[in-house]
């Protein structure tokens, strides 16, 4: 299984920086091949790129192109939240992503800075992103300008918001803390936080917090004179030449910028010799601000020393010049070695690195989300292409969805019915169809008519049909469709959508038959509620299941389960749990519920058991407290269809849950039912599952 951590903050400014590239240098020791992913980035000019991603994949040589590194920038993301078309979002994001994932061992996903416009909705974003992921989460937050108090509740805040969400958080950690506060920031967190959260902090270190003369040309605009080979010089504060030179002296600091207008030569040059002199501090770079530059005596002059700073011309006056650089929020950039050595360094020496690789190591995602379950659909259709027939071609959803999974290019398709209808619907419809890429198929003007007519009166002459029946039989489009998948012209059907479920199955169960090791057909959906995917079985064929057909429905949904990525913890639902209920019901239960224990014991099941206990953590530990099954069920059986098919609606309407399926088990291949109110996407989804059917599964 690939592993990733996902970095999160809540506030700007937090020096996330450092933990990216700390945690990078300690996995690639540790990680053959290690990858980098930021979901949401700012905007950024055409031609240009994000420079934390260009730091990262340049300092540490990553096989990444810049455009695989992230998703989507900030302003495109608003406007997709704006028109409610956050889903979309995440689908992009889980793609990205799990093409990160798919080469390589490891992936650090870097959250969002909280810059600029749209930081209201960053933490709930970020939250949301990492759930869908699957991945844990390490939390970052700055000590600047908090009390003790504040900064201990801030990011306990924070951790609230993931937890609650169901993400596991592995590591909070307190960024650029005073010093002397490391000891109490450490002991106030780990008093606030769970036991097995790893707590560290990391003290405010300055040298990373000043900006370079890199970042001052690039955030003025400036044009350098002199000293290109020294713009990495750190800037430790701002020093204005407006005074005479001798007073001006005595103001000087350790990794002064001076800044003063072009035309004071005394202050330029005094500062120049002042940088050489052992007896005033060293200067990191002089701006010469209203654009105007030295006369060329002076500019003569300063070629001829032996040490040049950084001289940079700026537009604009000194007062507003200087407000300006004391605004400037210092990066790191690829080239600037010295910081990002400093902050590896920092990182390694400040955060215990063995006792968090363990905890990268050891972690396990439990549970899977809809899009992540969605997209695991699409991905596993893909990797083996199938062919799906979909007989009712005067219905509109079915062409709407034919044409979509078309552009998916996830299935190749054939639609049953008369090809000149279908054209001027798909007309009416505006929709775009491509007809070469879909096999529209008449029945009667088939060149396989004959033949299935013949197969299906060999299939069927024993139960008295003769051979005109089996010709009219044939006209059906479900009879059609499902003997093109008998005869392997197609790998699975959909159908349903304009049909009732028996007329749907009814050809199945006639000459496709169940496997060999069934004795029932049953059904399954997928229901992907807001943070996980259960199995509940069965909703839509057997109204009254007897025991040992009970057992049988829960053991081919548990190896569903297992087929679609779900561990099955398999709830046997009932009005009363454990050995308390009495009556009919509760006994086909519990017997069914022993059946499987005796034919399947590698399977965890408990029953009877009521809904509650079966999906409530607190409900579960209460009514059965050494239930391996109770609180986390994932495979929900229910004793009869009218409990069944009641409940998946009920959940699904007042939800919001979207239900994928009916999936038929127990068919030798794959035929599935749409319900007549089915969607669109019911219909894609349908197909998708059917296809994954047909590979094998």
């Amino acid at each position: 299984m690939n592993k990733a951590i996902y970095i999160a903050t809540s506030e700007q400014n937090s020096g996330k920086s450092i933990i990216t590239l700390g945690l990078m240098s300690m996995l690639i020791g540790k990680t053959a091949k290690v990858g980098y992913f930021r979901p949401i980035i700012e905007d950024f000019e055409d031609g240009s790129c994000d420079n934390h991603i260009e730091t990262v994949i340049g300092h540490f040589g990553l096989d990444i192109s810049f455009e695989d590194a992230y998703a989507i920038t900030k302003s495109k993301l608003i406007k997709k939240k704006n028109k409610g078309k956050i889903g979309e979002v995440l689908d992009l994001i889980i793609e990205k992503y799990k093409k990160l994932e798919e080469r390589f061992d490891f992936v650090l996903v870097e959250g969002t800075g909280f810059s600029g416009e749209g930081t209201a909705i960053e933490l709930d974003m970020n939250v949301l992103i990492a759930k869908n992921l699957g991945i844990p989460t390490i939390i970052v937050g700055s000590g600047v300008g908090k009390t003790l108090e504040e900064l201990i509740d801030s990011l306990y805040l924070v951790y609230d918001s993931f937890k609650v969400r169901d993400v596991e958080v592995l590591a909070v950690i307190a960024n650029k803390v005073q010093p002397e506060n490391i000891r109490l920031v450490t002991d106030g967190l780990r008093g606030s936080l769970p036991i097995e959260v790893m707590v560290n902090a990391i003290p405010l270190i300055s040298s990373l917090n000043n900006p370079t003369i890199k970042e001052i040309v690039d955030l003025l605009g400036a044009k350098v004179l002199f000293g290109d080979e020294f713009l990495n010089n750190e800037v430790g504060n701002f020093s204005v030449g407006a005074m005479q030179l001798h007073n001006y002296l005595l103001h000087l600091k350790e990794n002064a910028l001076v800044i003063t207008p072009g035309d004071r030569a005394d202050i330029i040059l005094g500062a120049l010799q002042a940088n050489e002199s052992v007896n005033y501090p060293t200067i990191s770079g002089i701006v010469l601000t209203g654009n105007i530059l030295p006369e060329d005596s002076i500019i003569k002059l300063i070629q001829g020393l032996t040490t040049i700073v950084p001289i940079i011309t700026v537009e604009g006056g000194t007062y507003g010049i200087t407000n300006r650089l004391g605004n400037i929020k210092s990066k790191i950039y690829a080239d600037n070695t010295h910081k990002i050595e400093t902050s590896i360094n920092t990182f390694e020496k400040y955060v215990d690195l063995d006792n968090l690789s363990k905890k990268l190591l050891a972690f396990e995602a439990e549970g899977m989300t809809p899009k992540m379950f969605q997209y695991n659909l699409v991905k596993r259709a893909k990797q083996h292409r199938k062919h799906i027939v979909l007989p009712e071609g005067n219905d509109d959803r079915i062409l709407i969805a034919a044409s979509r999974l078309v552009a998916m290019d996830v299935v190749d398709i054939s639609i049953i019915g008369n090809r000149k209808q279908i054209e001027a619907k798909v007309a009416e419809l505006g929709i775009t169809f491509d007809f070469s890429k879909i096999e529209i198929v008449n029945p009667v003007e088939s060149k396989y008519f004959d033949d299935y007519v013949n197969t299906y009166y060999e299939l069927r002459k024993a139960k008295n049909v003769t051979l005109g029946m089996a010709k009219d039989l044939m006209v059906d489009v479900s009879y059609f469709g499902t003997m093109m998948v008998y005869k392997g012209h197609a790998d699975g059907m959909v159908s349903g959508a304009a049909h009732t479920t028996q007329h749907t199955i009814l050809p199945a169960l006639q000459f496709i038959k169940t496997k060999p090791n069934s004795s029932v057909v049953s059904s399954v959906f997928f229901m992907c509620l807001e943070d996980r995917v259960s199995v509940f079985g069965d909703c839509a064929i057997n109204p009254n299941p007897t025991a040992e057909q009970l057992a049988e429905i829960a053991i081919s949904s548990a190896d569903s389960s297992w087929a679609f990525g779900i561990e099955p913890k398999i709830a046997m639902l009932s009005y009363s749990s454990g050995s308390s209920g009495k009556g009919d019901e509760v006994t086909k239960v519990r017997t069914a519920t022993e059946i499987v224990r005796k034919k399947r014991p590698d399977l965890k099941i408990e029953g009877p058991i009521q809904y509650d206990a079966a999906v409530d953590m607190e409900v579960g530990r209460s009514k059965m407290p050494n239930s391996e099954v109770a609180g986390q069920a994932s495979v929900l059986i229910f004793p009869d269809l009218n409990t069944g098919n009641n409940t998946y609606k009920a959940v699904q309407r007042e939800t919001g849950a979207l239900a994928i399926g009916p999936m038929l088990q127990g068919l030798n291949k794959p035929v599935n039912d749409l319900s007549r109110g089915c969607t669109v996407d019911d219909i894609i989804n349908t197909v998708v599952i059917t296809a994954i059917q047909a590979q094998g599964l």
